[in-house]
């Protein structure tokens, strides 16, 4: 399973300023951030799943687009996989004939170019022997993590959250964990703001970390531009132990 970071930034702003999006090999998504938009158009085309973590903009904002570039290049309908509250999000207030058409309707019902898969918190999806589990997560609408397992090793991927430790128990819980990427969006001036978002700074991630009982290379991801020094900093005075990095546009996981 090779992963490549499309995007992981909590903005915009610069070259390597792209929000969340991860490729895993070349047809499945993890959120859909700006850093979907530097796909050329043949790879999003090969697009077939895409797994979101929650309905929040940055981790949205290429789907309309990317939907309505490559429908008519495909034989079947890209599957967004995410749970009930965020698929009534989309409907709702994206896909509603008024922001954007609904490419669930599009051309028909029974063969609509988009359609939605509902999962729950612990369901696993196999796809082409590449197993793929909703982590529980605690953010300021209903969100998940993910967990991304080749068979060989596993990534685990927070998404969006503040402290929860339910999280941390199903982390605990994969025996060949190998890459934890963990989101901290803002630095500890800003707790006030990570606390009423439902985000982490370096002291509530070293609590959180805490829990961590497994061995894992760790990056951090939903830095906020303008802070990502100062935040990493604070980090590696925290727990520095855990040689924690940045997570970068353009990286790869190869496990």
């Amino acid at each position: 399973m090779k992963v490549r970071v499309l995007g992981c930034s909590g903005g915009i702003g610069g070259r390597d300023q792209r929000t969340t999006s991860l490729l895993v090999d070349h047809d499945i998504l993890i959120d859909c951030g700006t850093g979907v938009g530097d796909l050329p158009l043949d790879e999003l085309a090969q697009i077939d799943h895409l797994f979101l973590t929650h309905s929040h903009l940055d981790h949205i904002a290429c789907l309309p687009l990317m939907i309505d570039t490559v429908c008519d290049m495909r034989s079947r309908p890209l599957v967004v996989h995410a749970t009930e509250p965020t698929i009534d999000v989309l409907r709702a207030h994206v896909f509603n004939w008024t922001v954007w058409p609904d490419f669930s309707e599009i051309p028909s019902v029974e063969e609509s170019f988009l359609r939605f898969a509902p999962l729950d918190v612990g369901a696993t999806m196999a796809i082409d022997g590449r197993r793929i589990a909703a982590l529980p997560a605690n953010h300021t609408v209903p969100a998940v993590g993910y967990h991304l397992d080749s068979g060989t090793a596993s990534l685990a991927f927070t998404g969006d959250t503040g402290p929860c430790p339910e999280l941390w128990a199903a982390i605990n819980a994969i025996g060949n964990l190998r890459h934890l990427i963990v989101e901290t969006a803002f630095s500890n001036s800003e707790a006030g703001r990570a606390e009423i978002s439902k985000h982490l700074c370096p002291d509530t991630l070293a609590a959180e970390l805490a829990q961590l009982v497994r061995p894992a290379d760790i990056y951090i991801t939903h830095l906020k531009p303008g802070q990502s020094d100062v935040t990493m900093r604070e980090i590696e005075q925290r727990i520095g132990a855990r040689m924690p990095r940045m997570l970068r546009t353009g990286q790869v996981f190869d496990f």
